[in-house]
């Protein structure tokens, strides 16, 4: 069963929460990356990452461009746990995943590294 959906500021100090928990090498690498929080995505989506991995920038003249952006998704979120506890961990776990992509980590590798 399913949490309810919990407001936006409680989701967003889940989300600091999780950026915080993050190991500072880890956030040394996270330049130029805006994180948003939505409701919704059409397709049911967790969290999306948009952007040019850093492993690609070079091959792109990468300069001068917007930020990265990764999105977590509060209501799908909310409807894929069962506790306030859970919902925590999958706020991280969807971050680290979506940020994984920003360092050029594919979805093959996550799954391997079980972050998928």
């Amino acid at each position: 069963m399913a949490i309810r959906p919990i407001p936006v500021p409680a989701f967003e100090s889940l989300v600091d929460d999780a950026i915080d928990s993050l190991p500072e090498d880890i956030l040394a690498m996270l330049d130029n990356v805006a994180i948003h929080v939505q409701d919704d995505h059409p397709e049911g989506l967790l969290g999306l990452y948009e952007g040019t991995p850093l492993t690609e920038r070079e091959a792109y003249g990468y300069g001068m461009e917007l930020p990265d952006v990764v999105t977590l998704y509060r209501l799908p979120l909310c409807g894929f746990v069962a506790s306030i506890d859970e919902l925590r961990h999958e706020v991280r776990v969807t971050l680290i995943h979506e940020l994984a992509h920003h360092l050029g980590i594919d979805d093959d590798r996550l799954h391997e590294l079980g972050w998928a």
